[in-house]
């Protein structure tokens, strides 16, 4: 079986990247653009850092900013009529995985209307032509979303996240640019950074993994053990650090999928409202553990990339809990919650387990974990 890697046609990294979106927008002939961006972003003035330079150029633009931390289906179908409405015809998607995936979402709607119905993208969506263009520009270091060809979008109604993989939605431009990153909060730098670590790790022991991907992820879970911390107090070298190693996170697991740390922390966005990367940093440690035995020799790797002194000299057993530990300390370090006692509730302990099981996510899991375990890691977190 061939292994296939999708990724952006360009991509330009470093402080000041923004600067190089008005030369791309007038290289690709686009005419008016339709800025996806958070609501709490274009309040504080980051959305501005790109549109002042359409501004400078009289570049033509509309914002959308109707979205939700956990975009939902009503997101996605508000920015189709506004996209519709507007006369763009290129989509530039700033903030964190929230406006990133509804861009996509709306982006691959426009050129591919019979899936106007959101929860028909569900899964593999046999669409037929690539999504509206779209320029991303991440505002925080976790998601990847600008690399990537997933999407997750919320349904409201059935309490339910559900993970959108399609090829044509990946963003033809991503603009990392850690200055953007600059004002983000402490708790936000600290769990959206442990996103891009669990997408690190969950990546490199997926059952799809092979050898380039592997490439990326070992290289992403050494650039953030080292920078995660010094990123959270603002450290201009550390948010660069960030930028890039959940970016070449992003490279990877895209290509070769997760596993049941996203599958679970789905489950919690959806019923609490849980930030995806405090779910996935709480239940990283705890499903390493897990899944351990099925990894061969893949956590030693991960524990020297981590920071682990001594590993050479350990025996299997100790080298797969010195990197659990190590990405243990790493959450407390950064003020992660250490367990799931303020977030779920026992009595939808079903719900969630049912939802995990069959999330996309899941199969990927380098361990086929039935409904029994899925519960049992919960009940261990709460």
């Amino acid at each position: 079986m061939a292994n296939c890697v999708t990724l952006n046609q360009t991509s330009y990294h470093g402080a000041g990247a923004i600067q190089n979106i008005p030369a791309e927008v007038k290289a690709h002939g686009f005419q008016k653009g339709f800025v996806c961006c958070g609501p709490n972003i274009l309040k504080r003035g980051v959305t501005a850092k790109v549109t002042d330079l359409l501004d400078a150029e009289g570049m033509e633009y509309v914002t959308f900013s109707d979205i939700k931390a956990n975009p939902t289906i009503e997101n996605v179908q508000n920015g189709v009529e506004a996209f519709k409405a507007s006369g763009a015809d290129y989509i530039i998607a700033i903030g964190g995985g929230s406006p990133m995936d509804t861009a996509k979402a709306i982006g691959i709607i426009i050129n591919n209307p019979e899936f106007a119905d959101v929860r028909s993208l569900e899964g593999v969506a046999p669409t037929t032509k690539p999504s509206v263009p779209i320029i991303a520009v991440p505002t925080t270091a976790g998601t990847a979303a600008e690399v990537t060809i997933n999407y997750v979008i919320k349904d409201d109604e059935k309490q339910r996240k559900f993970v959108c993989v399609d090829t044509k939605d990946i963003p033809i431009v991503a603009i990392v640019d850690p200055e953007m990153m600059s004002g983000m909060p402490y708790g936000l730098t600290a769990s959206t950074g442990m996103d891009a670590l669990t997408h690190a790790i969950e990546g490199y022991i997926t059952k799809a993994a092979w050898e380039m991907t592997d490439m990326f992820h070992i290289k992403a879970i050494e650039i953030i053990a080292r920078s995660l911390r010094a990123a959270c107090e603002n450290d201009p070298k550390a948010r660069e650090d960030m930028a890039l190693g959940q970016y070449i996170a992003g490279q990877g697991f895209s290509n070769v999928g997760l596993g049941i740390v996203h599958s679970m922390a789905h489950a919690l966005g959806a019923v609490y409202d849980t930030p995806h990367g405090v779910a996935n940093a709480i239940l990283l440690p705890t499903v390493m553990a897990y899944n351990a035995d099925a990894t061969g020799t893949k956590y030693k790797d991960i524990a020297i990339a981590m920071g682990v002194e001594g590993v050479e000299n350990m025996s299997q057993e100790e080298y797969r809990k010195a990197a659990v530990d190590a990405v243990a300390q790493l959450a407390r370090d950064v003020k992660i919650p250490a367990d799931l006692k303020e977030i779920a509730k026992e009595e939808d302990l079903d719900f969630l387990v049912d939802s995990a099981f069959n999330d996309a996510c899941a199969p990927g899991n380098p361990k086929d974990a039935t409904k029994e375990d899925i519960r049992a890691l919960y009940l261990s977190l709460m």
